[in-house]
């Protein structure tokens, strides 16, 4: 009987720390998405403060097909306004919010159980 599961082909959140993360070994210093949908590489997500977000930040998420979103606030816990979510919540699409180091440990665990899941990571200077 076999008792591990598949190895995940999502990409993988390797390291982070005080203004970076590093996904598939490739280094971003830059807020980011990440997703465990293949169509979706990882990549830049906005250079904005969290106090300028916008709806339109958000509905970035829509598009990969997750069933997921975990939203990393930073280095503190910070919830997104209700508005900003409007995009997500229409199509029935969860959102997790904490702080972005336990946005990257939720996102690996729930990737590498084959879940559609995107993270939406703020990386602070």
């Amino acid at each position: 009987m076999k008792l591990q599961p598949d190895k995940s082909n999502a990409p993988t959140i390797n390291a982070y720390g005080e203004g970076w993360i590093e996904v598939n070994g490739q280094k971003f210093s830059q807020s980011l998405l990440v997703s465990s949908l293949p169509e979706t590489a990882p990549g830049h997500w906005t250079d904005k403060p969290f106090a300028d977000l916008t709806a339109e930040d958000f509905a970035q998420a829509v598009t990969t097909g997750a069933e997921l979103v975990l939203f990393g606030s930073g280095q503190r816990l910070r919830f997104p306004k209700p508005q900003w979510l409007l995009s997500l919540i229409r199509l029935g699409i969860g959102i997790e919010t904490m702080d972005t180091a336990a946005a990257c440990r939720t996102y690996n665990i729930l990737a590498s159980e084959g879940r559609k899941v995107t993270a939406i990571l703020i990386i602070e200077p």
